[in-house]
């Protein structure tokens, strides 16, 4: 399941939280298909004024950092070429739409590679196949 984390300023997040959640879950479902919509997690994580420095000073506003988790499998696709470029791009977008299109050149997307295995839920390693309790 698709996870993203999104650290952003808490002044420029404010009053935007429902917006990007809604643009960064239809930015997965775009690359994924309808039924990524039920599994998107998105951690918005707001830093407070005065807690974001660039080039040793602190700012009032920054462009977002985008930390998104993906299963390593994606980057062994015949295609995987095509699909991370178009994560990160339509990821970039989304966030871009909602806080702000002048910082769309320098928001960050790191995609996070796990492996098969080394995620669980509910006490349950998750590896690909259907989960049976």
């Amino acid at each position: 399941m698709p996870h993203l984390t999104v650290r952003v300023l808490e002044p420029q997040l404010q009053g935007n939280e429902s917006a990007l959640i809604a643009a960064l879950t239809d930015a997965v479902v775009d690359v994924y298909g309808e039924w990524a919509r039920d599994v998107a997690v998105i951690h918005l994580d707001g830093v407070p004024a005065g807690r974001w420095g660039l080039r040793g000073k602190p700012v009032d506003e920054a462009p977002p950092a985008i930390m998104f988790g993906i299963r390593e499998a994606a980057f062994t696709r015949p295609d995987s070429g095509e699909l991370i470029a178009k994560l990160v791009r339509t990821v970039t977008d989304a966030a871009a739409d909602v806080l702000g299109a002048h910082l769309r050149d320098s928001i960050t997307v790191e995609l996070v590679a796990t492996p098969a295995g080394r995620t669980a839920i509910g006490g349950v390693i998750v590896d690909g196949r259907p989960v049976s309790h």
